[in-house]
């Protein structure tokens, strides 16, 4: 089983904390960068066994005609997500998604309150967010996630809550929800070392993650990883499988992939992958200690946990001190604790 991730590096405009690559689509149009995509996947097929589950992700897929990505979502066997902002979202595009063969939403939501979305760059409001998600539900979606971050410049714990307690209203069956990083590059980033905005506090920081894990458990939630929440039956497929250490094949520039035994990434590079998508994955060696690691930091950002067995004695007997044993006999991060995952993890990463 794998899963196939489709890089989509087009925005109408880029988000002030956006780090992903990403590009205008005039550089390129839809049909011939489809075609690139499809060269590369005849050319790496072999990678991967069955594909179960496809996820379009950007960028802004919701820039793209649905029908050049039917042929892709056919390939799946199970969950197909496209990722959609809400600008982009009418009842006509939302039913040729489905025609398309798309039967999981990811929308970018971000926050419900108008002042924060503009100053970290989004295109929407607040209200066009809600009118989306009733026109993604009108149409047939039954399997509909929603972003939020918390710690935006201007963002309170009062506005926070606020903006959680709307989007849990709206019961959809998946969360997702982030705390913001100021990232090298980025806008947010550049007006951070100009002084002009500052940091959430990080006392309000734990204050809207604990909020954040008693307003959704009282949902009905469940937190399965680090960032994601899901009602019952709706926790992400695809994206599972890169925290379980599963196959999965990324395709367009920027996207990584796995085989199960070996990493492959893509240059941020558009021009340069148009001209040989067959040919432009790289293989990212790794020494074994690399792959513990790997297996390491992935199993515990779950709820699941990390299989002790993996461990020295002297790891064992550290992650028992400090971590959680499951009811399988696994070891994982307490919630309170997953805020601060880095810190606890570091005893375990081998140099």
């Amino acid at each position: 089983m794998g899963g196939l991730y489709l890089h989509i590096p087009f925005c109408n405009s880029k988000c002030a904390y956006c780090d992903f690559y990403s590009g205008p689509l005039r550089i390129f149009n839809a049909e011939s960068y489809v075609e690139a995509l499809a060269r590369e996947l005849d050319a790496r097929r072999t990678e991967i066994d069955v594909i179960s589950t496809v996820y379009v992700g950007g960028g802004t897929p919701s820039v793209m005609p649905p029908e050049l990505l039917a042929p892709f979502l056919a390939l799946a066997s199970g969950e197909c997500t496209v990722e959609v902002n809400p600008e982009d979202i009418t009842p006509d595009y939302a039913e040729r998604l489905i025609r398309a063969g798309a039967n999981r939403i990811s929308m970018g939501v971000q926050s419900l309150n108008d002042s924060e979305l503009n100053a970290i760059g989004r295109r929407h409001t607040a209200a066009r967010a809600i009118e989306a998600y009733n026109v993604l539900r009108n149409v047939g979606f039954t399997n509909i996630s929603l972003d939020l971050i918390y710690g935006l410049p201007g963002q309170s714990a009062d506005s926070w809550r606020r903006s959680l307690g709307e989007v849990l209203s709206l019961t959809p069956e998946h969360l997702s929800a982030y705390m913001l990083s100021y990232e090298p590059g980025t806008l947010l980033y550049s007006r951070l070392q100009r002084g002009q905005i500052q940091e959430t506090e990080e006392d309000t920081i734990l204050e809207m993650y604990e909020d954040l894990c008693l307003h959704t458990r009282a949902a009905g939630f469940e937190h399965y990883e680090i960032s994601n929440f899901a009602l019952k039956g709706f926790r992400a497929v695809h994206n599972s499988a890169y925290w379980c250490m599963s196959p999965y094949l990324g395709l367009g520039p920027g996207a990584h992939s796995f085989d199960g035994r070996l990493r492959r990434f893509n240059d941020s590079n558009l021009k340069a992958y148009m001209l040989n998508p067959e040919g432009f994955a790289q293989i990212e060696e790794e020494t074994p200690i690399q792959r513990h690691n790997d297996a390491i930091m992935t199993a515990l950002r779950t709820c699941e946990g990390l299989d002790p067995s993996i461990l020295t004695d002297s790891e064992l007997s550290y992650a028992r001190r400090v971590l959680l044993r499951t009811s399988s006999g696994r070891l994982r991060i307490s919630e309170s604790d997953w805020l601060r995952s880095n810190t606890l993890l570091l005893p375990l990463i081998r140099s």
